[in-house]
């Protein structure tokens, strides 16, 4: 029986000798057994294994326990004791890939189409897996994502990519599980994705109010599902519809409707046009959630919560509430999950979620939301999202406490088992102007 045996800091040393490279190219399969031990293992689904292993093999977690690891034949063993392993971040709703230079660039944006209503937009094959900003979230633990679409009242479908890829074919972790909408408000704020930007209901025409434009957009959306629940009851369509055939898995159950809103009264709208047509909602954004809690209990609605590191809506909600909703939704029995703004403030999402620490959540709570919640709402959960035993080796080694800014170190990180280059522009720009000034480089 052989066995390797490697410590934390020798494997780091094999990563260093491909600093500096332009373009990082995507990690090999799992060419052989990999045993970490020694670690505080966070699962994901609240449960915390002391000085325990976790093994790994051709991208499967193959053991996970507390005490001595098994002995594999010719596995790498990772000594992490004084370390935290934690499943892989996963990351909702967001622009990731589909944007590189916000402002000032855009031939580096694809993220939205033209037109109010287009749910057979698919942002996958928008997906840029030669991102420069993909590194930089994927070295603070972010390893999935959901590409979203954004702009109109109806913006596209989303897929689960996995953030280590050569080309959107690669990273397609679960193709197509979502339908985007923005739900019309009649308020002062429409609470579209991206915080709005793009225009969320129709323009409104001369002698029309605020109402009667939100009226006329969700009369719109009304017919649209009306045409695509009738298209999706015949079985053989003499005429493909390719807007028609998107929606279709709205009404097998095989996709979700994503739906941004924010206010209370929306939440409700939303909740409502879901059970008259008989589909899996998800809340996105959902700021006043918790004034309608016991609606989306009762109707089984998860909420996705659009960062917490922000202000309130209203001048008269509690200033802290931003801090406290993820606790507010886990106290009335909510399912919630996290995201965070647009695409590079992506790399803040365990930021985000450990600021809900000190406003309610315990620290196993605050990890679920952003992993096991997240990828239960996504419908991944049977292969991601905790440290379990059959699902995928998504999984990174941190120096310190991951939701802290101050702590978190990833060191290792690995994608269905493949070990995964840490290297990211910033790293490199540090090592560059460190290297200019005589400094020692800590990265």
């Amino acid at each position: 029986m052989k066995r390797t045996i490697l410590s934390l800091g020798g494997l780091l040393l094999g990563t260093a000798l491909t600093y500096a490279q332009a373009t990082i190219s995507p990690a090999k399969p799992q060419g052989k057994p990999i045993v970490i031990t020694g670690a505080t293992i966070h699962v994901g689904n609240g449960k915390v294994i002391s000085s325990g292993y976790i093994a790994f093999d051709k991208g499967k977690i193959t053991a996970i326990g507390e005490g001595s690891a098994p002995s594999i034949s010719g596995a790498d063993v990772i000594d992490a004791k004084g370390k935290q392993v934690y499943p892989g971040f996963i990351c909702p709703v967001t622009t990731l890939g589909l944007v590189e230079i916000e402002e000032g660039a855009r031939g580096t944006v694809d993220e939205s189409e033209t037109g109010d209503l287009n749910p057979h937009v698919r942002s996958l094959v928008a997906f840029n897996t030669d991102s420069k900003v993909i590194p930089t979230v994927r070295s603070n633990g972010i390893l999935l994502a959901q590409p979203t679409p954004t702009g109109g009242q109806i913006s596209g479908e989303s897929s689960v990519v996995q953030l280590d890829a050569w080309n959107w074919e690669d990273a397609a972790y679960k193709k197509d599980i979502a339908i985007h909408m923005t739900w019309p408000s009649s308020g002062g704020r429409r609470g579209g994705f991206g915080g709005g930007r793009r225009g969320a209901a129709p323009t409104a025409g001369p002698q029309e109010t605020p109402a009667e434009r939100a009226q006329r957009a969700l009369d719109a959306i009304t017919n649209l599902f009306n045409q695509a629940k009738a298209y999706a009851e015949i079985a053989k369509p003499e005429v493909t519809n390719i807007r028609f055939a998107a929606m279709k898995g709205l009404f097998d159950g095989s996709k979700k409707l994503f739906v941004n809103a924010d206010g209370a009264k929306e939440i409700v709208q939303a909740v409502n046009f879901a059970k008259e047509f008989k589909l899996q909602l998800v809340i996105v954004g959902g700021k006043q959630s918790y004034l309608v809690a016991d609606v989306l209990k009762d109707n089984n609605v998860p909420v996705i919560i659009r960062e917490t590191q922000t202000v309130p809506e209203r001048d008269e909600d509690d200033v802290y509430l931003p801090y406290k909703l993820p606790h507010l939704l886990q106290d009335a029995g909510v399912m919630y999950g996290l995201t965070g703004i647009a695409f590079w403030r992506q790399r803040n999402l365990p930021f985000e979620a450990g600021q809900a620490v000190s406003y309610g959540l315990s620290k196993e709570q605050a990890l679920s939301m952003i992993t096991l919640n997240n990828a239960k709402i996504l419908g991944i959960d049977k292969t991601t999202g905790s440290l379990e035993t059959g699902k995928d080796a998504n999984l990174f080694i941190s120096g310190g406490d991951a939701l802290d800014m101050i702590t978190l170190d990833v060191q290792k990180a690995f994608i269905q088992g493949r070990d995964i280059n840490l290297d990211n522009l910033h790293k490199q720009l540090y090592r560059k102007f460190a290297g200019k000034y005589g400094l020692e480089p800590k990265l």
